[in-house]
């Protein structure tokens, strides 16, 4: 029999319960302040449910605007049922995009804000601009419900200004939806339990923001720029020369448990953690080098790559400009910033709204 002294079972146990629990799913806050709306379809009917002082409210209707009861500070306009945008666009003169936002609502409106993206009434203020999201407003923070409905309503402002926003789903999209809950904020879990559904069903096919992450891009090609959260392997090369099947697999598979899409041949180089779209860091952790950046962006065609999900403190220049991450750590709710690309210039704005020029990267990063 081996024998083994106290401390170092102590230490053992430590470690093996700290493994196991960065796993665990939170238990739920034990009250809710305000959250919602949460809108299902039912026919032409709306169900508008918010959770106010730990308490449902209830409202039926049939007209496209419903009014703010609490969490969500404004009217919420339902568009018809989301489509399926283009996978592939034409250049577009001005760009600004963003990612990683992570439930920091407060800290989202007062950089676009200051950047003059939205006015003081939080309402579109581009025009014919775009505006990119690069995935990841699900989980951490504790004003998830307020970042969809914004960006939702923002996508139908800016179209009708002849602009657009492009929302490009994360990885912790798609957590969510196939039930991985470890980082979801516990005030979201008390919200499920008063609304008696699930997280993930509070998400579902039949509710307004679930069907429009649904049609939601993994791929987003603007003229020689890809978008997307997590990057493009040398391994997945064949997921980036076909964008319209590649989303199109990613919306077919969202909400199959993880277990099964991982399992399945044809779906698991979707979802896998280290070279899949939504996953991939191999530009920052010295997996890829510049020469092999540049032979991605010749195959593919493209000018740069632009992703978050590897936090960094600054939108950051890699590899000379090809590569440029934008998940500026938001997710910490203290501080962001917003890449600009006008006219093939490259500039980040603040939080205080001046421009500055981008920061370099520094590679050897596994966030």
């Amino acid at each position: 029999m081996i024998h083994r002294s106290l401390p170092f079972l102590l230490l053992v146990g430590l470690l093996a319960s700290s493994a196991s629990g960065a796993r665990d799913v939170p238990a739920p806050a034990a009250h809710v302040d305000a959250d919602g709306p949460y809108v299902v379809r039912d026919g032409e009917t709306l169900q508008a449910r918010w959770i106010c002082d730990d308490k449902v409210v209830s409202h039926e209707q049939t007209a496209r605007r419903i009014a703010p009861v609490c969490g969500y500070p404004h009217p919420v306009d339902i568009a018809p049922a989301a489509v399926p945008p283009m996978d592939v666009l034409p250049a577009a003169p001005r760009i600004v995009v963003l990612s990683d936002i992570h439930g920091q609502y407060d800290l989202l409106v007062r950089l676009l804000r200051a950047n003059g993206i939205i006015d003081a009434q939080d309402r579109w203020a581009r025009g014919t601009d775009t505006l990119v999201v690069a995935g990841d407003v699900f989980d951490r923070g504790p004003k998830v419900t307020e970042a969809f409905w914004l960006l939702y309503g923002l996508q139908q402002q800016a179209s009708a200004a002849g602009g657009a926003v492009h929302f490009v789903l994360g990885n912790h999209e798609t957590m969510v939806l196939y039930d991985d809950l470890r980082y979801v904020n516990p005030k979201y879990l008390r919200s499920a339990q008063l609304l008696g559904r699930s997280y993930p069903q509070l998400y579902g096919p039949d509710s307004v923001i679930g069907q429009w992450l649904r049609t939601r891009p993994v791929l987003l090609r603007i003229g020689d720029a890809l978008f997307l959260h997590g990057g493009i392997s040398p391994d997945a090369l064949a997921l980036a020369l076909d964008p319209a099947a590649t989303n199109a697999a990613y919306r077919a598979s969202l909400g199959t448990p993880r277990d099964q899409v991982k399992a399945d041949p044809a779906t698991a180089p979707l979802y896998d953690g280290k070279t899949s779209p939504i996953w991939y860091r191999g530009y920052f952790d010295g997996r890829l080098d510049t020469d092999g950046v540049q032979a991605v962006l010749d195959r593919l065609g493209l000018k740069r790559i632009v992703v978050g999900h590897t936090s960094m403190p600054h939108v950051s220049s890699f590899h000379g400009d090809r590569i440029i991450a934008v998940d500026s750590s938001i997710k910490n709710g203290e501080n962001g910033e917003l890449l600009f690309i006008e006219e093939g210039r490259l500039s980040r704005g603040l939080l205080d709204g001046t421009r500055v020029a981008l920061a370099a990267g520094v590679t050897g990063r596994d966030d």
